[in-house]
């Protein structure tokens, strides 16, 4: 049996369990860290905030805007994100007969740092480019999903399964940006700590000079490494994070811009709903009754 037809073995097995244990948009399983994504049609953009997370789209395509670059995804291929990231994201293709499906595998960093001492990856590509994912990976994420249908073999089995996940993300075309994730003094480890200060305090203003000082790195070295992660600078990351808190805060209190454009740090309550508008196509007021409409509103997280 050539490559090909493995492979295509393999994701039908995959799709198949997965359809079985998906229940809407987004099914936490059984097993830690792992989430199973469905939608039976396309959509239209929807900004979001990614989480570390490795996602392996099983069926249909997919496109995601992260700063100025786009990562497209088929059926096998991967993406890890390293670090917490806004993002946009559009199902391209889904219908009822062959839904998008996808597995999303949250990361923990102490399971990838027990690696680091005596497995060294190999030298990665693009940091924004999906990739496929190769047999040996297709073989284990397989193995992770059939203890779906044993849930009592998850406590024994998913541990060492996780780790052999870990292991050949590890060996591919990413492992160097993961492993930069998981030391403590990688640069990824270190932009990680500043975008979470970012995050904590987007409604205050920023000192570019200070994150530079908590990544104990200069400011031209920072700018360039918070770039590589983020595909944005420090300041379009800030209102990209502000922007979605606010139509978090906007579906919550509909009706009330300005109390929302001052409490995440903006100053001009027209400047807010310009770039508001900019980024979610609709006035904050009208985008939220949108959602709400369409009963949207919990379509907002990654998967």
């Amino acid at each position: 049996m050539s490559n090909a037809e493995t492979m295509s073995e393999v994701l039908q097995e995959l799709i198949a369990i997965a359809g079985r244990h998906a229940h809407g948009r987004r099914t936490k399983t059984a097993i830690p860290r792992v989430t199973i994504g469905r939608s039976e049609v396309a959509t239209s953009p929807l900004p979001e905030l990614c989480q570390p997370t490795v996602l392996f789209v099983l069926q249909g395509t997919k496109s995601v805007l992260i700063g100025d670059r786009t990562l497209a995804y088929s059926a096998g291929s991967c993406f890890v994100y390293a670090v917490e990231t806004p993002a946009t994201s559009q199902l391209i293709q889904a219908s009822p007969a062959h839904p998008y499906l996808a597995i999303a595998f949250a990361l923990d960093i102490e399971v990838i740092a027990t690696f680091l001492i005596d497995h060294k990856p190999m030298i990665g590509g693009d940091d924004f480019a999906t990739y496929p994912a190769d047999d040996d990976l297709l073989d284990a994420w397989r193995r992770m999903l059939r203890l779906l249908d044993r849930p009592a073999e998850i406590p024994v089995l998913g541990p060492m399964l996780e780790r052999e996940i870990v292991f050949r993300l590890l060996q591919g075309p990413q492992g160097a940006k993961l492993r930069q994730l998981a030391r403590a003094d990688g640069r990824l480890s270190q932009i990680r700590r500043t975008t979470a200060w970012i995050r904590a305090h987007y409604d205050e203003p920023i000192d570019v000079r200070e994150l530079a000082a908590l990544a104990h790195m200069s400011s031209a070295a920072f700018h360039r490494h918070f770039k590589a992660a983020t595909a944005m600078s420090p300041l379009q990351y800030q209102k990209q994070v502000r922007l979605l808190e606010a139509r978090h805060l906007m579906l919550a209190q509909p009706g009330n811009a300005a109390r929302v454009a001052f409490s995440v740090g903006y100053e001009s309550a027209s400047q807010f709903s310009r770039e508001y508008a900019r980024q979610f196509g609709l006035p904050p007021a009208r985008d939220a009754a949108r959602l709400l409409a369409r009963g949207e509103a919990a379509t907002l997280e990654i998967d």
